[in-house]
């Protein structure tokens, strides 16, 4: 059985301010305290994992060693049926470009462009189907850990449809609906997101 999170302090292994709002909201009502791994001037863990709980299980333990509190982490990306799962872990990596001067940058376009540049060399007959998937690992500083999964099924589509969201939000279309993460209204894919139905699984197994 899980243990459970009593309420105090809760160290987001993440340097992503935005992300430690969003958090707080999420878990504030249980009596916990977010602060972020980077204003605790915590060193961001290498990921060298080959799934998404063994990266989110490195960020977490490293924050909650160096702290001596819990930490949760995350990591999430988009798995394609028709590429083997790809580009699962890697899916920020596809987007980096070299930008001028040196500099480097995402490029979701690019990768978009990536991902259905492979789909068309497999023919029409591709699997589109694709989902968005969040794993949660909340760690305690003697090591043990608990992981929690939330998983957003779809289709991927092309052209890419909408400015809303980020990432590749505007070719996944959700099971069920007629518009893509792009094109909805941010409440509305919230509700539905990998993210959500992750933390619902941790709320449900810690509090």
């Amino acid at each position: 059985m899980t243990r459970t999170l009593p309420p105090g302090r809760l160290v987001i292994a993440s340097h992503n301010e935005g992300k430690v709002r969003e958090i707080t909201a999420l878990l504030g009502p249980h009596g916990m305290e977010p602060v972020s791994a980077g204003s605790l001037g915590l060193p961001e863990p290498e990921e060298t994992g080959t799934t998404f709980a063994e990266n989110a299980r490195i960020k977490a333990l490293a924050s909650a060693t160096a702290s001596g509190l819990p930490a949760l982490a995350d990591d999430s990306g988009l798995e394609v049926a028709a590429l083997g799962g790809r580009p699962g872990v890697y899916t920020a990596d596809w987007a980096e470009r070299q930008w001028f001067e040196g500099e480097k940058g995402r490029d979701w376009y690019m990768a978009m462009g990536k991902v259905e540049g492979l789909l068309c060399e497999i023919g029409p007959d591709a699997d589109r189907s694709a989902a968005f998937v969040c794993t949660l690992c909340l760690a305690w500083p003697d090591g043990e850990t608990a992981l929690f999964e939330g998983r957003a099924e779809g289709l991927l589509v092309w052209p890419p449809r909408g400015r809303q969201g980020f990432g590749y939000d505007p070719v996944f279309q959700p099971a069920g609906q007629s518009l893509t993460f792009g094109e909805m209204a941010p409440e509305a894919k919230k509700a539905m997101s990998h993210r959500t139905r992750a933390f619902e699984r941790l709320v449900a197994g810690l509090f």
